[in-house]
């Protein structure tokens, strides 16, 4: 019998969210809620607007919990995938509430742009992008997909890998190169 992971008790706490269990909605708050609101700060860039996110981002959790499946991705990553669509719907609904309404179309090269904004192109193409790395990191086997996404989902070293997945240093540090290197000439087919 394996020891249970952090991920476990998260996909736990899930199964009940969607069970409707409120007790367990808020445990998963209390245990994610810190990381994910980070994800939503830096997204949006103001703690007020990141609050606002990762409350719509917990009602989406809420109702679509059910849908949560474990065995594609790990539930912080699903997570910060559904607090990272409400950021981004967020800055688009305030760019089109302060986008003038009665500017003729010729006169819109006179409305204010901001330096950082992403326009519906560059979301077109950061959706494909994801898309991509999705599908690339379908490709690569169980373990070195988990080993990938909790290094960069959370921020974690090789040796903190290797001690959590108990595994050998060198296994993960192998592991993390191989896929790395797989990632890289799959996501360049797709460039």
């Amino acid at each position: 019998m394996r020891a249970s992971t952090p991920d476990d008790e998260l996909m736990g706490l899930l199964d009940r969210v969607a069970a409707g269990n409120e007790a367990a909605l808020k445990l998963l708050y209390d245990q994610t809620a810190p990381r994910l609101y980070g994800l939503a700060l830096r997204i949006v860039g103001n703690k007020e607007w990141a609050e606002d996110v990762l409350q719509e981002s917990f009602l989406g959790i809420w109702r679509n919990a059910g849908s949560y499946r474990g065995s594609l991705s790990p539930p912080l990553a699903w997570m910060g995938m559904l607090v990272r669509s409400r950021a981004l719907d967020f800055l688009r609904r305030r760019r089109a509430e302060r986008l003038h309404v009665n500017v003729p179309i010729e006169d819109t090269d006179a409305l204010p742009q901001d330096a950082d904004a992403h326009g519906p192109l560059q979301l077109a193409e950061a959706s494909e992008q994801a898309a991509a790395l999705h599908q690339c990191m379908q490709r690569l086997e169980q373990a070195q997909r988990q080993v990938v996404s909790l290094a960069y989902l959370r921020d974690l070293s090789h040796s903190e890998l290797a001690s959590q997945l108990k595994l050998p240093l060198g296994t993960v540090k192998t592991w993390m190169r191989r896929s790395l290197e797989q990632l890289r000439k799959c996501m360049a087919r797709h460039v």
